[in-house]
C-alpha cells in the first residue's frame, strides 16, 4: 500500500487505531509529520520517516518531540 498518497486524516486515524507505517515524507508537510507523529503516541504505533534528509533540523526535532519515542527517522 502506497500510504504516501494517503491523506493525512487518513494517516493520523491508522496511528491512533495502533497501526504503524513506513512513509517517504519528503512532500509532506512538518506540521502534518507533527499529527501523525502525534497520533502514533495515542496508538502506540511506529511510524518510519524517509527522504528527510533535506528538512531543517527544527523541523525534525518537533517531529521527534511530537512522537515521543514512535518516530525514527532512516536515510
Amino acid at each position: 500500500m502506497a500510504f504516501e498518497i494517503r491523506p493525512t486524516e487518513d494517516l493520523v486515524r491508522i496511528m491512533a487505531a495502533g497501526g504503524g507505517f513506513r512513509i517517504n515524507a519528503e512532500a509532506r508537510a512538518s506540521s502534518d509529520l507533527v499529527r501523525i507523529a502525534t497520533a502514533a503516541v495515542k496508538g502506540g504505533g511506529q511510524l518510519a520517516l524517509i527522504g528527510m534528509n533535506t528538512r531543517r533540523i527544527e523541523d525534525i526535532v518537533d517531529i521527534a518531540l511530537a512522537g515521543k519515542g514512535h518516530v525514527s527517522f532512516e536515510d
